[in-house]
């Protein structure tokens, strides 16, 4: 299709036109990326180390204790990797209400909070599978800006200051993230020599100093002496899975979701939605177009938060939940001049950071990987900088819920990379950071340019909305005030949020313009964040 790159919105931003491409949201990271596609990696490198240098330069949101996701595009087909952390073996309800009373889910912090981490085993798989380089020279970037430092940039450093608050008091938090008793000051220089550490081990042992070798097992007495019960042999068992991308059809392209126990199938049921109303004819900025994204936002949101768990827990299955008459049937209750609340459909039967990356032989990565709330658990294994993340956070403690915690289980998962095609062809890898945010700008953004036929660039400038529970809705200020009043005259109950990179996510997207050693790609970093596209 044609992409239109006359922009509507205000924007500080220009479309990046090249062969080889990577786009995150840290220059330094992107930039690690790059040195990998000239020395002749390839996509897959790039993503590696780029994703390896996020964990020192934006630990806000992830950490070499975070857990990650990808769909890759070899050349000739996806490919989806699930590296989402499992319980330990010694987690279930009753050891959690025994030691914290009633409670609906495990700890928000703290080490109850960490399941095993899996991003370093996604960087040595797809290091392994479809890499180039050796690992040591993939993570040699990362190695040396922990090791120098580098200079804080003022996003990062807001929601560092903004957390020192609630974790300072978490182990190995302020020795790590504190080196003069607060967090750094914009252009302040930060070391983190352990990582570097971590890094070095990883990188000779091929992730098993990680998996059940000595950082393994220095994680396991860090976290006996903290009263937790996650262990060595917890993390010799992990193994990311391969898997199969959902995927459903709109305007003729694929959009393509890592399935559950992540909230990808959100986006792609809204979408499902949405294909069944003329949203070009409801016009990109005007309040009914706003009006029906948000309606099937939150319709897919009450099957997702009542139905999504590991597979082999879920009453539903995620063909009932894609299932085209099903999804035309929810579509028929959204009320054109009404906001409502919707309850789920379907019934049983019985803080992240993103990047992508593509290269002149056709590879494409969309990859994402997270220690979930900002610095996550706030716990920081010492010898090796370890900042884990509070994935189990997500976990249920009813037993009634399909996403109740087990020993070996994923809990519902955030972070969701994303990927489209058309006729079987790549299109566009692209995600968006931010929680429950991710598949709402999926959505949202795929309607600029799939619709509207905006550039990706003006489909990240575009000012967003946000569903919260009930008719709860945020927007962004930037939003037309006769498009705000609209909603609000609908029903939507619109709460002020001046926070974007929190509230409102922040993406990247590569979009490939024809054959890629020829016309190469376009791609697009949100202003949102310190983001970066780097090419040549």
């Amino acid at each position: 299709m044609t992409l239109s790159y006359d922009n509507p919105y205000l924007t500080t931003r220009l479309p990046v036109f090249a062969r080889n491409m990577v786009a995150t949201s840290h220059p330094l990271a992107a930039q690690a990326g790059l040195r990998m596609l000239q020395q002749g990696g390839n996509a897959v490198d790039a993503a590696v180390a780029a994703a390896a240098a996020m964990t020192i330069c934006e630990p806000v949101s992830n950490g070499l204790g975070s857990d990650a996701f990808c769909i890759l595009w070899d050349g000739q087909q996806l490919h989806g990797l699930n590296a989402a952390g499992r319980a330990p073996a010694k987690w279930s309800a009753d050891y959690f209400r025994k030691k914290y009373g009633a409670a609906d889910a495990p700890p928000k912090r703290g080490i109850d909070s960490v399941t095993v981490p899996g991003a370093v085993s996604a960087w040595v798989q797809l290091n392994k599978r479809f890499g180039r380089l050796p690992l040591a020279d993939v993570l040699a970037p990362a190695i040396d800006i922990a090791e120098r430092g580098y200079a804080v940039p003022v996003v990062v450093q807001q929601k560092w200051a903004a957390a020192v608050p609630e974790l300072e008091s978490q182990p190995g938090f302020s020795q790590a993230f504190m080196p003069w008793g607060r967090a750094p000051q914009v252009g302040e220089l930060f070391r983190f020599p352990a990582a570097a550490q971590a890094l070095k081990r990883i990188a000779a042992s091929r992730g098993v100093a990680f998996y059940g070798g000595e950082i393994a097992h220095a994680i396991q007495r860090f976290a006996a002496a903290q009263g937790g019960v996650i262990e060595a042999s917890d993390f010799e068992r992990y193994q990311p899975e391969w898997v199969d991308p959902l995927a459903i059809g709109y305007r003729g392209h694929q959009l393509h979701e890592i399935g559950p126990s992540t909230q990808g199938i959100a986006a792609l049921m809204a979408l499902g939605m949405l294909e069944n109303f003329d949203m070009k004819a409801l016009g990109a900025d005007r309040v009914s177009a706003k009006h029906v994204q948000i309606e099937t936002m939150k319709l897919a949101f009450a099957d997702v938060y009542r139905s999504v768990a590991e597979p082999s827990w879920m009453a539903v299955t995620p063909a009932q939940m894609l299932d085209a008459a099903y999804l035309k049937s929810r579509a028929r209750l959204i009320r054109m001049n009404k906001a409502q609340d919707f309850g789920p459909g379907l019934q049983p039967q019985g803080g992240t950071i993103y990047l992508t990356a593509a290269d002149e032989s056709g590879m494409m990565v969309s990859f994402i990987q997270s220690n979930y709330l900002g610095f996550g658990s706030g716990c920081v294994e010492p010898e090796f900088g370890i900042s884990l993340q509070n994935r189990g956070h997500g976990f249920s403690l009813s037993d009634d819920s399909p996403n109740v915690v087990a020993p070996g289980k994923r809990p519902f998962h955030t972070i969701i990379p994303a990927f489209l095609t058309k006729d079987g062809q790549p299109v566009m890898s692209f995600g968006v950071m931010g929680a429950s945010m991710q598949p709402q700008g999926h959505v949202q953004t795929l309607v600029c340019m799939l619709d509207h036929g905006q550039s990706p660039q003006a489909a990240c400038d575009a000012p967003r909305w946000r569903v919260n529970q009930g008719l709860s809705l945020n927007v962004e200020a930037s939003m037309d005030p006769a498009i705000v009043e609209g909603l609000q005259a609908r029903g939507h109950r619109i709460e002020a949020i001046n926070d974007s990179y929190q509230d409102f996510g922040a993406g990247q997207f590569i979009w490939r313009l024809g054959e890629p050693g020829v016309e190469g790609y376009v791609g697009a970093s949100d202003a949102r964040r310190d983001g970066l596209v780097a090419g040549f």
